[in-house]
C-alpha cells in the first residue's frame, strides 16, 4: 500500500509500504479517507526528536476512514462505519485508561505520526477502542478533524476551564484549526468571545463565525484592548495556545479567579511570569494535552448537530508537504486537510 513517510528532516516521500496487517482479536483496520494537519506534524516535519524513533515514519497524527475489517470480539462496529481515530497508542489498562482519561496512560506507545507510524497510509490496524464511530452524516474531513482539532478543544473548554454558558473567553490566533473550533464551540453555549488574530482578514471571517470582539494584535495590544472592552474586569476565561508571546498578556485579561488553559506553545517552550500576580488575583493555570476518546465522542456528536469544523484547504495526500508549509506560513484560516 501507499504511505506518506518521513526519512529525515523535511524529506517526505510517498512510498510503498507493507499492507497493515490483518486485524487481530480487539483490532479494526480502517481504510483512510483524510488526514487532518496540526503543528505536530511541522515539529515531525523540522526534525523534532528524531532520535527518540525510527524512520522512515509514516506521518499524520490525525485521521478518519471506513471500517475495512474487524478482529475477534471487536463489538459496536461494522464495516463500513465512519470512524476517527485516537491520536495516543494508550495501553488501555492502567488506572488512567480505565478511568477514560486515555491522555495520562501510564503506558503510551507513543503519539501515531510523531513517535510511531501514523494515519497518512491507505489502511492502518489499530485497537478497536481507539476507533470512534462517527454518527451518520458526519463526512470523512470532518471526521478527520475530531482527533486533535475539535478533541483538543472539547477538553481544554469544558473538562479543564469548565467554561459555563454565558461566561466570556479570550480565544488566541482564531483563525487556527483550534482557534477557529473553540470560536464555534463557545458560542455555540451564548459566550461572549474575544479574539486575536494576526490581519483584519482573518478577524472579518472570525467575527463572521461569531467572535464578539476581534483585536489585530499587529496592530493592537490585545491585553490592553481586552480590558479596555470588559471595563478592566476582564475575562472569565484564556483560551492559550501561543506561549510565551502571548503568555503574560494573557494573564492580564484574566479576571480575578480567572482560569487560563493553555495547550501549545508555538512561540517558544519557556517564560517567566508574576507569581504575586498568580496567587493574588487567584488565578487557575492548566495544562490540558490531546484529549479523552470520549472527547472525540462528544466532538463527532457536535458535527452531527451541525457545528462543524471550519476547512481552510484540502490537498491530495501526495501534497502533504505543502499543506504543512501553509500551516507553517500562518495564512491558514481553520483546518488543512489531505485526502486518499
Amino acid at each position: 500500500m501507499q504511505a506518506l513517510q518521513l526519512f529525515g528532516d523535511r524529506d517526505l516521500r510517498l512510498t510503498e509500504v507493507a499492507d497493515a496487517p490483518a486485524p487481530g482479536p480487539g483490532e479494526v483496520r480502517v481504510r483512510i479517507r483524510a488526514v487532518g494537519l496540526n503543528f505536530i506534524d511541522v515539529w515531525g516535519f523540522r526534525g523534532m526528536a528524531f532520535a527518540k524513533r525510527r524512520l522512515p515514519l509514516t506521518v499524520g497524527a490525525e485521521g478518519a476512514g471506513e471500517v475495512a475489517a474487524l478482529g475477534a470480539g471487536v463489538t459496536g462496529l461494522a464495516v463500513g462505519d465512519t470512524v476517527a481515530l485516537y491520536g495516543a497508542k494508550t495501553c488501555g489498562h492502567c488506572h488512567a485508561c480505565e478511568q477514560g482519561r486515555d491522555n495520562l496512560c501510564e503506558e503510551v506507545g507513543g503519539v501515531f505520526g510523531f513517535h510511531i507510524d501514523g494515519f497518512a497510509s491507505e489502511y492502518v490496524t489499530v485497537p478497536a477502542r481507539l476507533a470512534v464511530k462517527a454518527p451518520e452524516g458526519v463526512s470523512f474531513t470532518d471526521a478527520a478533524c475530531a482527533g486533535i482539532a475539535f478533541g483538543t478543544v472539547q477538553h481544554m473548554l469544558f473538562d479543564n476551564a469548565r467554561l459555563e454558558p454565558g461566561e466570556s473567553i479570550l480565544v488566541h490566533a482564531g483563525g487556527s484549526g483550534i482557534g477557529t473550533s473553540a470560536i464555534k464551540m463557545a458560542k455555540a453555549i451564548g459566550c461572549t468571545v474575544y479574539t486575536t488574530v494576526g490581519d483584519d482578514e482573518k478577524g472579518a471571517r472570525a467575527a463572521a463565525l461569531g467572535a464578539d470582539h476581534v483585536v489585530n494584535y499587529r496592530t493592537e495590544r490585545f491585553e490592553g484592548e481586552v480590558r479596555r472592552l470588559t471595563k478592566r474586569k476582564g475575562v472569565d476565561v484564556v483560551f492559550e495556545h501561543v506561549g510565551p508571546d502571548t503568555w503574560n498578556g494573557s494573564l492580564l485579561c484574566l479576571k480575578r479567579g480567572g482560569r487560563l488553559v493553555t495547550c501549545g506553545s508555538t512561540s517558544g517552550v519557556s517564560t517567566t511570569m508574576n507569581l504575586m500576580q498568580l496567587f493574588q488575583q487567584q488565578y487557575r493555570i492548566t495544562g490540558s494535552f490531546g484529549c479523552r476518546i470520549e472527547n472525540i465522542r462528544q466532538s463527532l456528536d457536535k458535527m452531527a448537530a451541525g457545528l462543524t469544523p471550519v476547512i481552510d484547504t484540502v490537498y491530495p495526500l501526495g501534497d502533504f508537504a505543502a499543506g504543512l508549509e501553509r500551516l507553517e506560513s500562518r495564512k491558514v484560516f481553520g483546518k488543512i486537510l489531505v485526502t486518499l
